[in-house]
């Protein structure tokens, strides 16, 4: 059984393309795993359409549409039972997830922040980097916790910070950096080779 594929889940807000790197590195076997469901909090989010052209169940779970916080991170819990998903994968999913999520699956929800964390969490990681002077920045994939971008350190790969460079162009530069990571790091977990020790991620490749 240890060979069978990773049954994953897919949290998404935009436009997917971490996603769509990650579900190509599937199809292609350097991943071994499957995005079995996809949950967005934004029915217009580019992942829709992605979504179909992958004939993957999707799920639209707008914040907006429960009448609390605790209702609506219950119906995420209730909405992945069925697909019994070994791991949570966000990329791009623009919400802090609550805490029921976290404790039923720990240590099993991954993340991609676009900064060296643990400098610049939060929104604007490309900005924050550019205004806080430093020479290279980068992203970091980790497990998610409670807090804000602050869960145990999977892999960070890094790229320099150009003088002239806006967020837009910093942006672009670190994307590809980003998929490349992200795949390295969700290979790995489908692996099972990922361990934790404290605060510390172990890779035994």
């Amino acid at each position: 059984m240890r060979n069978s594929k990773k049954r994953l889940a897919l949290f998404a807000s935009g436009r997917g393309s971490n996603g769509e790197a990650l579900y190509k590195a599937m199809k292609e076997g350097y991943i071994n795993g499957e995005f079995v469901v996809i949950i967005t909090d934004h029915g217009t989010a580019g992942i829709v359409e992605r979504s179909k052209s992958w004939n993957i169940p999707l799920i639209v779970m707008e914040r907006s549409d429960y009448d609390s916080k605790a209702s609506f991170e219950q119906a995420q819990l209730d909405a992945l039972g069925p697909y019994k998903v070994d791991g949570i994968v966000l990329a791009g999913y623009m919400r802090i997830v609550g805490a029921p999520l976290i404790e039923r699956y720990e240590h099993r929800i991954l993340n991609i922040h676009p900064a060296l964390l643990p400098s610049f969490p939060g929104l604007h990681g490309h900005q924050q980097a550019i205004d806080g002077g430093v020479k290279i920045t980068g992203c970091t994939v980790h497990f998610v916790d409670a807090g804000m971008d602050t869960g145990p350190i999977i892999m960070q790969n890094t790229v320099p910070v150009l003088p002239d460079d806006t967020e837009d162009t910093l942006s672009d530069r670190l994307l590809p950096i980003e998929h490349k990571t992200y795949k390295e790091a969700l290979r790995l977990f489908c692996k099972d080779k990922l361990t934790i020790k404290g605060r510390v991620v172990n890779i035994e490749d």
